[in-house]
């Protein structure tokens, strides 16, 4: 951080930052000159800092809403983990919000910039079926035979720049308006439901289909376009998270959902999976 800075620099505050369960994350502010950026450490042999490098490369600060890659390691020169140096995106993580609504509509403004982006930028970017998140194997739960007998239509879906985990802890805010979206690590060329199924179910997780509805919604406006097949996308985003959704206590406590432990979690999930079963 200090070459990075400049040979005057001295590192001032180190601040860890809270959410997530992949990558230990801190901002690092420096003086002389003042600055701040964000470091992110893998475990060992973890593939995620190679493919979020090169996200970050495809989305060049996505206009502001992405952080901009700064340098890493990530063969062990000078650090024990693989490491990523990113800019620092303004904001703070907000997923207690006074105004649910108008949050998750932002939340769909947000994810429509994601998807715009566009197509020959993606070139090089893996698919979401090559990653375990997109695989078949992982489904499990009252949905996954339904989702397996129409996988031909999730697999021949257009694809668009997926987030790969885009939920309200991933994404920052500033005055009630979204200022960026992070962590890119699972980023990959994907169908659009992967990411809306997967941010509409922690809409639910955290309020209710209400706010799933007002998200969406607003991400078809800003998009201009009508998502077909929602209830697929959700039941594929169910199914893929039923044998993990109680572990998920580590993202919601430090950020004010201390109410979600392991049991509410499953609670709700399977509520959602049930509704979504009736509507068959």
């Amino acid at each position: 951080m200090r070459r990075l800075a400049g040979p005057g620099a001295a590192v001032a505050v180190v601040e860890r930052l809270a959410g997530g369960q992949h990558a230990e994350t801190w901002r690092v502010d420096t003086e002389n000159p003042a600055t701040s950026v964000v470091v992110r450490e893998f475990p060992v042999g973890d593939p995620a800092p190679l493919r979020e490098q090169d996200v970050l490369r495809a989305l060049d600060g996505l206009g502001g809403l992405a952080p901009v890659l700064l340098g890493g390691d990530l063969d062990g020169g000078w650090s024990q983990h693989p490491t990523s140096l990113i800019s620092w995106v303004d904001g703070e993580p907000d997923i207690t919000p006074a105004d649910p609504g108008g949050w998750a509509r932002e939340l769909g403004r947000g994810l429509a910039a994601v998807h715009a982006l566009p197509a020959e930028r993606l070139a090089e970017l893996p698919s979401v079926f090559d990653d375990r998140g997109g695989s078949q194997e992982l489904l499990a739960g009252p949905l996954a035979a339904e989702v397996r007998s129409r996988w031909s239509e999730i697999v021949a879906s257009p694809e668009v720049l997926t987030h790969g985990d885009y939920w309200s802890g991933n994404v920052v805010w500033r005055d009630g308006k979204l200022t960026g979206v992070v962590d890119w690590s699972a980023g990959s060329r994907g169908p659009r439901g992967f990411d809306l199924g997967w941010c509409r179910l922690d809409l639910v997780l955290l309020f209710d289909e209400r706010i799933a509805d007002e998200f969406l919604a607003a991400y078809e406006a800003e998009a201009g376009r009508v998502v077909g097949e929602m209830r697929l996308w959700d039941c594929w985003a169910a199914a893929r998270s039923e044998d993990t959704v109680a572990s998920w206590v580590p993202n919601y406590a430090p950020l004010g959902r201390a109410d979600l432990d392991g049991d509410a979690l499953r609670k709700r999930h399977t509520q959602w999976a049930a509704r979504l079963r009736e509507r068959a």
